[in-house]
């Protein structure tokens, strides 16, 4: 559940200094601010007047919002003389007033960017850079034709780079439901992937192959280089492009031509099988051969292939919780968060084990701390391993924090919890405990986790509530008696200053 959506890279950049001969008109020119600033009183009145605009989400503290303003702002001043003008704003999320506002549109981090068009109607995420240069190019294509026309070899070479997936499509004319299908479509589906359309297949690098009825043509620079479609609805066409744009088995490096391909495959909704080992084994040939054979089977069926060195592949392991001597290791992780794990496997142990994954006979793994043989704090330590016992099938009211050791919040947090802990230590029918959601498996069934620290109170009953009050002892000791079940025991007192007071 946490692979998907990692691999966006932020690049930041400052602006030039003024000469000092610049004049005070130009001055006032260059402080003039180009980014609309909306919040909720303003938000759906400008919105609604602009078939395009693009809207940054950011909360006033985040250090990538601030990292980002200067660039945002010289990105905006550039498309504002854009033929047409491009007009991006921002909203503080942060702020109470406009927290509705991220609700509608599913912010769950800072900053984040949309493209909204028609009014507001359509809504995309940015997939861009975020530096001035790459947030302009981006731009400048997503208001330009979602499509471009080839009529000649020219247009083909210019248009088509072959690192990068391609999408064509062919027609006999450019009319019909078909093409109207592949323009909503390559407008949807911009933001990821290039395209054309053309009247005559010949044009295209790899014409050998005639289409004589509508046909959408996928060229990528992997596996059988170009794969044809001719189901036109929407949905059917935009799983095929999903499903082909990914290769066979994809190479997990660091290579930036590769990444793209990288991003595809861990935001796939299919299971993922992956297979880690060392490329200087002396089988690595075999391992390979028969990883694509068993990849051929699966292909179509749900289930995405990637291979990695497993010299480079370190935080990949650490978060299966696994170590370079388990490997040859081949991991599939479903589409629920689920992990299968076969370690030290053998090239020929491979194609069996996936099929009995396939049918159901492989349990899956669950990465967990080892149980602390004492546990007498007055925060209780929970691990993957006993989370069951201690918290699922609990009979007490339960206040669990899931947390990240290297979280300075959680930091911030850890003696407030402290201090709550000790005010129940009397009461029976209260427990305090903590997780380590980096060291252990979070059940996504259980507990939804965007960030750290998150914290659940699970009644006596089973109901499972988040708490999102205020994180002082006094705000969490309220939650905790309205909404316990059971008897009710008044916490211990002090007449100590606690500790922010000291």
């Amino acid at each position: 559940m946490a692979f998907s959506r990692v691999y966006t890279a932020l690049f930041f950049c400052v602006f030039a200094i003024l000469s000092s001969c610049v004049s005070i008109s130009s001055a006032t020119e260059a402080e003039k601010e180009y980014v609309l600033t909306l919040d909720h009183s303003n938000f759906s009145e400008v919105v609604s007047k602009h078939k395009f605009i693009v809207v940054e989400f950011y909360a006033p503290w985040c250090g990538h919002c601030k990292s980002l303003a200067p660039e945002y702002e010289k990105a905006a001043s550039v498309l504002s003389s854009n033929d047409p003008p491009v007009y991006l704003a921002k909203v503080d999320a942060n702020a109470e007033e406009n927290k509705p506002l991220a609700q509608q549109y599913e912010i769950q981090g800072f900053p984040t960017i949309k493209i909204l068009k028609s009014g507001g109607e359509v809504v995309q995420d940015y997939k861009g850079p975020r530096e001035a240069d790459g947030i302009v190019e981006y731009l400048k294509k997503q208001v330009g034709p979602a499509s471009f026309e080839i009529k000649t070899p020219e247009d083909a070479a210019t248009l088509i780079d072959e690192k990068k997936v391609f999408v064509v499509g062919i027609f006999p004319t450019f009319s019909g439901e078909e093409y109207e299908n592949f323009t909503i479509l390559a407008d949807k589906l911009r933001s990821d992937y290039d395209f054309g359309h053309t009247t005559n297949a010949e044009l295209l690098p790899r014409g050998e192959s005639p289409a004589s009825t509508p046909t959408i043509r996928l060229l990528k620079p992997f596996d059988e280089l170009f794969v044809d479609f001719k189901t036109f609805e929407v949905d059917a066409l935009e799983k095929f492009i999903e499903d082909s744009s990914i290769p066979l088995v994809t190479l997990f490096d660091q290579s930036p031509s590769n990444q793209p391909f990288l991003i595809k495959y861990f935001e796939s909704s299919n299971a993922k099988a992956m297979l880690f080992l060392d490329f200087s084994h002396e089988q690595i040939e075999s391992f390979k051969s028969k990883y694509n054979d068993v990849a051929g089977v699966y292909k179509g069926k749900g289930l995405n292939f990637l291979i990695g060195d497993v010299k480079a592949s370190q935080a990949a392991l650490q978060y299966f919780g696994l170590k370079e001597d388990q490997s040859p290791v081949l991991i599939v992780q479903n589409s629920n968060g689920l992990k299968f794990i076969n370690s030290n496997v053998e090239s020929d142990q491979m194609a069996p084990w996936l099929k009995d994954y396939v049918d159901g006979k492989v349990k899956p793994f669950i990465k967990s701390e080892p149980i602390p043989e004492t546990n007498d704090e007055p925060v209780k330590v929970v691990v993957a391993n006993s989370l069951k016992d201690m918290v699922l099938e609990s009979t007490k009211n339960i206040l669990l924090e899931i947390y990240a050791p290297w979280c300075g919040h959680c930091k911030k947090l850890a003696p407030i919890l402290d201090e709550v802990a000790v005010s129940f230590e009397n009461d029976a029918g209260v427990m305090i405990a903590k997780f380590d959601g980096s060291n252990n498996d979070i059940p996504s069934d259980a507990f939804e986790v965007q960030g750290y620290p998150t914290l659940y109170f699970r009644t006596s009953s089973g109901k499972v509530l988040p708490y999102d009050g205020n994180r002082t002892k006094e705000d969490i000791i309220e939650f905790i008696q309205k909404n316990r079940e059971g008897e009710i025991s008044q916490p211990t007192t002090t007449t100590e200053p606690a500790k922010d007071e000291l």
